[in-house]
């Protein structure tokens, strides 16, 4: 790819990317403050806040997956709205009508599984005892989960509606209301954490319950945003009992492997978050924390592989092959270039990178410090790949290709990551370090596959060129 091809490709893609980036860097924001506030009660209740966000990260990771291909729904509908516009013998209501079924539909899935998923939240956390887990840190854990499982479902709401905005290519409002949720979630912590400005003193569970509060009023706020906005607001309505039941049908068909596939690999995180902590709270705290800083960086990946994602729909849509092949050179670029930038800061400036999640001048953290310092090097290559291969999952959405990327994720991170973290992280005793060399394994796997189905599928689409003969 030329560099003027690439600048050029890079600007358009930046322009839907950057406020989806930035939206998920002010949205993990959220679980970052209460990170950062759990540690300051102490490691137990880190280690215990932390297993229980990351349950809780598993259930809305999936909810968030089941809800993703309706981006991908309005904005091809949209494409074909917008071109319906331009030839005086179709109809482009008909697009509205579209767009306005996706998202009813969208609504309606989102608050079944918002339900389902607060239930199985608890029952996860009765079964704790059986995965190996210190006393003490399951029942922190289980009253945290108490105070998460609620906000589930205005979680899902607030994706569903977001789907939507990104679809329509309109998500400025996201970024806004975001950062300003940040701000909430973080006086509402430490209220209900020390019981200040006449708020209830919960200690650990408070945090969860800022975080439920915080998801309801997010709702409300892209709701209603999006209901004053010119272009959005007629398509939006709250009457999901009239959803389309084979709109419900698609959303899900198309939303199940792709639910799989997020939480095929939020279940790796989840499991080899058990697996550090039967190494010792320690253990447990120091994953919890490069965990999270992993989580943060990732968010450059989401962002760039939701927009690439609409934007292959939106092109495939109006039959341009081409542009499709060079947005995923043009989203792996980008993202290379952020994590080259974030991999020297671990490098450099370990110790400030951990010092909001530990006491790094103490002695009181020192255990965990070395052991998350130590993993910090892993993680410096571990996210190109865990970049690279969230970019591939988006781009095999945008070709409606949901199922391949579930596929991939059980042979990469399941046959081979898990096994290799097993192996290096007990039998070859390197502990947490070898549970995240072998995590770093299975998404360099996952990676190359996903491309490579990318680039087979889309070269399988492109219609192979007539021969001109001259007399």
């Amino acid at each position: 790819m030329q560099l003027t091809t690439l600048l050029r490709d890079s600007r358009a893609l930046a322009a839907l990317a950057v406020p989806l980036v930035l939206t998920q860097l002010a949205q993990v924001a959220l679980t970052t403050t209460d990170t950062v506030m759990m540690g300051m009660l102490g490691t137990a209740d880190l280690a215990a806040g932390g297993l229980a966000i990351v349950i809780f990260n598993q259930l809305r990771t999936m909810g968030v997956g089941l809800l993703t291909s309706i981006g991908n729904g309005i904005a091809a509908a949209a494409a074909r709205e917008e071109t319906a516009r331009e030839r005086p013998d179709t109809d482009p209501r008909q697009g509205d009508a579209e767009i306005r079924t996706i998202l009813r539909a969208g609504l309606a899935v989102a608050t079944l599984a918002g339900l389902a998923g607060a239930a199985l939240m608890l029952l996860i956390g009765q079964a704790l005892t059986w995965l190996g887990q210190d006393a003490d840190v399951v029942e922190r854990a289980r009253t945290m989960l108490l105070a998460l499982a609620p906000g589930l479902l205005p979680c899902l709401w607030f994706q569903a509606v977001r789907q939507f905005t990104v679809g329509m290519r309109r998500p400025q409002a996201l970024l806004r209301i975001t950062v300003v949720s940040v701000a909430v979630n973080a006086a509402l912590n430490w209220g209900l954490i020390h019981g200040t400005w006449g708020l209830p003193e919960l200690g650990l569970p408070g945090v969860g319950v800022a975080t439920t509060l915080v998801y309801f009023l997010s709702f409300a706020a892209l709701y209603a945003s999006a209901k004053r906005d010119p272009v959005l607001g007629p398509h939006l309505g709250l009457n999901i009992a009239g959803a389309d039941r084979a709109a419900v049908v698609r959303i899900v068909r198309l939303g199940v492997p792709i639910a799989a596939t997020y939480g095929s690999e939020a279940g790796f995180f989840s499991v080899t978050a058990l697996m550090a902590g039967s190494f010792g709270s320690a253990a447990l705290a120091a994953h919890t924390a490069v965990n999270q800083l992993v989580y943060i960086v990732f968010q450059v990946a989401v962002g760039l592989s939701h927009a690439a994602s609409v934007n292959v729909s939106r092109e495939l849509a109006l039959g341009r092959t081409d542009t499709a092949l060079r947005i995923k050179n043009t989203a792996l670029a980008c993202a290379g270039a952020v994590m080259a930038v974030v991999a020297l800061g671990y490098a450099t400036l370990p110790r400030l990178v951990l010092s909001p999640f530990f006491d790094t001048g103490g002695t009181r953290d020192t255990e965990a410090v070395s052991i998350a310092t130590h993993l910090l090097l892993v993680v410096m290559v571990l996210q190109f790949f865990d970049c690279a291969q969230n970019i591939g999952v988006g781009l095999l959405r945008g070709l409606d290709d949901t199922a391949s990327g579930f596929r991939i994720t059980l042979i990469g991170y399941w046959a081979v990551g898990l096994p290799a973290a097993w192996l290096l992280g007990y039998a070859a005793g390197l502990h947490t370090l070898g549970i995240w060399l072998g995590l770093l394994t299975g998404l360099a796997t996952t990676a190359v596959l996903l491309l490579r189905r990318f680039g087979a599928s889309l070269r399988a689409r492109t219609p192979t060129p007539r021969t001109v003969r001259t007399a």
